[in-house]
């Protein structure tokens, strides 16, 4: 039997198909998936979860003058495939093929990018309002996960969208819910009804003949919902003004063509729900979908194995064990995570504390004011976040944490580039946006060991304050066993040379020290962005005539120019190289290769700074 996918160039292809052949169409591409990441690394269960719901929805309909957004974005393999990008999914997250998430330089049918939750049904809404303003008789779909639905945003639009008269559908992928039992052929036949035109006009009509009469209005509306309730979850999304269709088998073609069919004739907001199951069609990622949610290159034959070696301890690691040997020390330490258990290495701590362990869902505002209120009473949160993610609370970090001058540590993971994930993810600001608020104090470990003291430094202090690492592992140092911290707001120098000074910030102390070795510079380890380690910068300043400046972070209001204000501060003129990620958003790669090509490896700073000073 030929192959159907290598025939499918555009959507356009694929609506020329017979519906009696989809099905064989997304069983190879479900295949065509699981053979790209399983070669390159990536997401994987969530994309083998929505399958036939991209070919649904491109099916149905007109793309991309029909705008499909899709949410946080990692669930879009199977939409790049069918949308013209087959052949390039061999080059997927790798510097300079393909982004793991929609990009509008990408593809016009990437119609907005993503990367962080819960954004697509107000960016769908601001697409079909603007058709509606400019006379276009257009769709927009909103694809939006069960996980993004805990977000305030999404319930912000939600509730903007229901009073508004325009053709936005927003589709509801549920993966997680227990919802099992109405999705069947019953339900089948009813979200089909109530997706029909017929259920719509009864429906209309039915409003307009009782309207006069309010306490028979009221009483039909009651039925109407209590009947729904009956074989469908609370209807809380037509209180938003939506008609809410669902739950329906979201692997079902035979169910999802004929209702979003029906759906594209309705007037007005519709919301369907379709239930899905990550890992869908791969055995070993149905069975344990959060372990294939991002992994790395396996045999799918055989699945993910332990690797040969065992791999170096990472910085995520080194605070998880932290966190569970203080949380024995110190009965009123709470975590706090928006999210993201495995991805801040909290597994453990949830085991063994689970009374102390807070998720708050994909809800980074309300986990930072949430903890604000947890430390009023006079327990000590610790809130692990992205730092990526950090930037989604800037108002409660400022408002409601610092302002407030309240003891919260906050473990700011994947600080600087992340490699695979790319600009979205990339936690290159978090120094700039940090160290300018009140109150705030920003510590960078250079090591893992340090990591682990400075936590503790952190933990110690009666004020806000943000411990910032990179994804991944450091080099090798061994964390000590204790918690005894490292002095507060104190640097040291480790390597003593002549005339160039280095002073480093974070994981890039490393490559620094490697520098200096051919530079003859003096290196020293800054562990403090804020407060700064005045005393021994005046010193270094008055004893080396030219300063260099390293971080992993935006150059622009980052540590380098916290050492420039400093030294205007202290009336001390010396000449400044500020070394960092530059200002612009870096995309995916190998990190390794990134940093290499900003001039961040021992190579490039040695370079930059020969170059700079004609040396």
């Amino acid at each position: 039997m030929t192959p159907l996918l290598p025939t499918i160039a555009s959507p356009a292809d694929l609506r020329r198909l017979p519906r009696q052949d989809l099905p064989r169409l997304a069983d190879e591409l479900r295949q065509c998936v699981l053979d790209n990441v399983s070669k390159t690394g990536g997401h994987l269960s969530s994309n083998l979860g929505t399958v036939e719901l991209t070919v649904a929805v491109h099916y149905v309909f007109n793309t991309p003058e029909d705008r499909i957004v899709w949410d946080v974005g990692h669930q879009t393999y199977p939409h790049k495939i069918l949308t013209g990008r087959r052949e390039r999914m061999p080059t997927l997250r790798q510097l300079n093929g393909l982004s793991g998430f929609p990009r509008r330089e990408e593809s016009e049918y990437d119609t907005f990018g993503v990367g962080h939750s819960s954004t697509s049904i107000s960016a769908a809404l601001g697409m079909a309002l603007a058709a509606r303003q400019k006379g276009e008789s257009r769709h927009a779909i909103a694809v939006i996960g069960d996980g993004a639905m805990t977000a305030g945003m999404a319930f912000e639009a939600l509730n903007n969208a229901g009073v508004e008269d325009c053709k936005l559908l927003v589709i509801l992928n549920d993966n997680d819910m227990s919802i099992s039992p109405p999705v069947g052929a019953l339900n089948r036949y009813l979200a089909q009804l109530m997706s029909g035109r017929f259920y719509s006009a009864a429906k209309s009509v039915g409003k307009n003949v009782l309207k006069n009469a309010p306490p028979l209005f009221e009483l039909a509306k009651r039925l109407e919902e209590h009947a729904k309730g009956m074989v469908v979850p609370a209807t809380l999304f037509e209180k938003f003004g939506f008609n809410y269709i669902g739950p329906i088998d979201g692997h079902d073609l035979e169910s999802l063509i004929p209702t979003l069919e029906n759906i594209k004739h309705l007037e007005g907001p519709q919301f369907l729900h379709v239930v899905t199951k990550k890992g869908q069609g791969y055995k070993l990622a149905e069975v344990d979908p959060v372990a294939y949610h991002g992994p790395g290159k396996f045999d799918p034959s055989i699945g993910l194995q332990p690797p040969a070696t065992p791999p170096k301890t990472t910085f995520t690691q080194v605070f998880g064990q932290w966190l569970c040997d203080m949380a024995e020390q110190d009965p009123r330490l709470v975590g706090i995570t928006p999210a993201m258990r495995e991805g801040s290495g909290m597994v453990e701590f949830h085991r063994r504390f689970p009374g102390r362990y807070y998720d708050a869902g994909i809800a980074e505002q309300h986990a930072v004011t949430f903890a604000a209120g947890m430390a009023c009473e006079g327990l000590k949160p610790v809130v692990a976040i992205y730092s990526t993610f950090l930037q989604r609370a800037y108002d409660q970090l400022i408002h409601d944490v610092a302002l407030q001058n309240l003891p919260v540590v906050f473990a700011v993971d994947r600080a600087g580039l992340v490699g695979a994930d790319g600009a979205t993810h990339a936690g290159a600001y978090d120094i700039a946006y940090i160290r300018c608020i009140p109150n705030m104090s920003l510590a960078c470990p250079a090591d893992e060991r340090e990591c682990r003291q400075l936590l503790s430094s952190a933990y110690a202090q009666n004020h806000p304050v943000a411990v910032r690492y990179p994804r991944g592992a450091g080099v090798g140092t061994v964390p000590a066993k204790d918690l005894e911290g490292l002095p507060f707001g104190k640097a040291e120098v480790r390597r003593q040379g002549q005339e160039l000074a280095i002073l480093a910030f974070g994981s890039l102390l490393t490559p620094a020290l490697q520098a200096a070795e051919k530079l003859n510079a003096t290196v020293v380890n800054m562990r403090w962005v804020k407060p700064l380690d005045t005393e021994l910068l005046a010193q270094i300043a008055q004893t080396h005539g030219r300063l260099v400046t390293l971080e992993e972070g935006c150059i622009m209001g980052g540590a380098g120019s916290a050492v420039a204000e400093a030294l205007q501060a202290m009336q001390i003129t010396r000449p400044v190289l500020q070394l960092g990620l530059p200002d612009v958003f870096i995309e995916h790669g190998d990190p390794a290769k990134l940093l290499a090509l900003q001039g961040l490896d021992a190579a490039g700073i040695e370079a930059q700074i020969r170059k700079h000073w004609g040396i």
